[in-house]
């Protein structure tokens, strides 16, 4: 075995969740106003964790403001960390749709590459990504459709690296604390979430929002990874069900979108106990209140429940400013400490990243075996999750059919084979929005 080093980083998409980098007037959301990613890559980088950086973006006259947004919110902000990054395509260029690629190029076998971009585009740059030999994090979702999930999964396992979905709300504590003690309360039997973001995002996500993803695809993930989480180990979806409300959405971005989505979804208990259901209901539409994401779950297992609000906290403040705001400092904590250094890395936002880049580390060095993260069950591994992306679709299939149910069919081996209109073929499953 031989020593761990640093990884070299990609970071492709030098948006908000990169950089903190939004080109609108409200700016980024008030939970990441600086972004994560870069900012764990450059304390990870002080720890020695981690080396070269680079960051791509498909729109190179754009660095300049991306790099003066990351010396604004990071450089200046904290002390002793350094700012130094490649970045594709150059200052120069306008528009470079193989940006990734050659990005890709100037990284070496056992890099990390973390993909943060419009969800029709993870499938193409993944794919590159892996074949390069790189170590690949992925935005939620991973992929719209079950048989591009399965694609990459199958290369992962070709080119023996890792490859996992960036679904931050497994290091929360309080979530993670949850899912043991679901795995108490015997069989499955209700699941309940709900996520909601400010009207504003509608203005963020202007490029991609009802054109190539929707509500269900961005914020719906996260609890349903958070549930599949819970009790992959004894039940598995089969059936769902979608509704949306529109009107908001629509005149704000003048083309069809949905305001808010609500999944309804069936699943087993393998042990044939009985069957379990699940609501999962997300929106964009919501009004500016004291937090940026509204969120919840209640579970309910046949023998006890337990309930999550990740919005509050306990934690509140009041300034003639900003006026009254719930805290998560939870998730990421911006606040320098009192010598003026980054003090968030007990954040569960820092520690996905952090996490993955040392797995890849430890992979690199011979440490770790990818078989070992595939039972330690808490980095999102895409071959775990393919039964997220099956509900995410066949969500998008029922919208797309007037609300028709979808069923999930399986493999010998227990994993999802493919989506489908109830009583119908397969003919046109895997065509998610786009």
């Amino acid at each position: 075995m031989k020593q761990q080093e640093p990884v070299d980083v990609l970071m492709v998409g030098a948006g908000e969740y990169t950089a903190g980098f939004v080109q609108t007037s409200f700016g980024a959301a008030a939970d990441k106003p600086a972004g994560v990613v870069a900012l764990t890559c450059f304390d990870l980088r002080k720890f020695g964790k981690v080396r070269r950086m680079v960051i791509c973006d498909r729109c190179g006259t754009r660095m300049p403001a991306v790099r003066a947004t990351i010396e604004a919110k990071i450089g200046r902000a904290y002390r002793g960390l350094d700012l130094t990054l490649d970045c594709f395509p150059e200052d120069d260029v306008p528009d470079d749709p193989n940006a990734a690629i050659r990005a890709i190029g100037s990284m070496k076998p056992g890099d990390v590459a973390i993909i943060f971009t419009p969800d029709d585009t993870h499938f193409s740059i993944a794919s590159a990504a892996i074949a390069a030999g790189l170590h690949v994090l992925v935005a939620k979702p991973i992929v719209k459709s079950l048989q591009e999930h399965k694609q990459l999964v199958a290369l992962a396992k070709k080119h023996n690296v890792l490859l996992a979905v960036e679904y931050h709300k497994r290091f929360d504590p309080i979530y993670s604390d949850a899912r043991n003690r679901a795995r108490q309360l015997g069989p499955f039997s209700y699941y309940y979430s709900y996520m909601a973001q400010p009207k504003q995002q509608l203005d963020t996500f202007r490029a991609w929002a009802g054109k190539s993803s929707d509500i269900n695809f961005y914020l719906n993930s996260h609890h349903i990874d958070i549930h599949n989480w819970f009790v992959s180990h004894m039940a598995h979806p089969t059936r769902v069900t979608a509704l949306a409300a529109t009107g908001v959405a629509v005149a704000k971005l003048e083309r069809p979108c949905e305001d808010t989505i609500t999944l309804s979804c069936q699943w087993a208990n393998r042990d044939g106990s009985g069957t379990g259901t699940a609501v999962y209901t997300s929106s964009w539409i919501a009004p500016k209140g004291e937090c940026h994401t509204r969120q919840h779950l209640h579970y309910m297992g046949q023998q006890g429940e337990l309930h999550a609000d990740q919005a509050h906290r306990g934690y509140n403040t009041a300034t003639d400013e900003s006026g009254y705001a719930a805290l998560n400092p939870l998730y990421m904590r911006y606040t320098p400490d009192a010598n003026g250094f980054f003090a968030g890395q007990s954040g569960y936002g820092y520690i996905s990243i952090a996490a993955f880049i040392e797995a890849a580390a430890a992979l690199n060095s011979g440490a770790r075996s990818i078989s070992y993260y595939e039972q330690e069950g808490v980095l999102a591994l895409a071959s775990k999750t393919l039964a997220v992306t099956a509900i995410l679709q066949a969500g998008r299939l029922s919208l797309d059919n007037a609300g028709a149910a979808v069923d999930i069919l399986y493999d010998d081996d227990g994993q999802p084979r493919e989506v489908r209109l109830a009583g119908g073929s397969s003919n046109g499953a895997d065509a998610a929005m786009g």
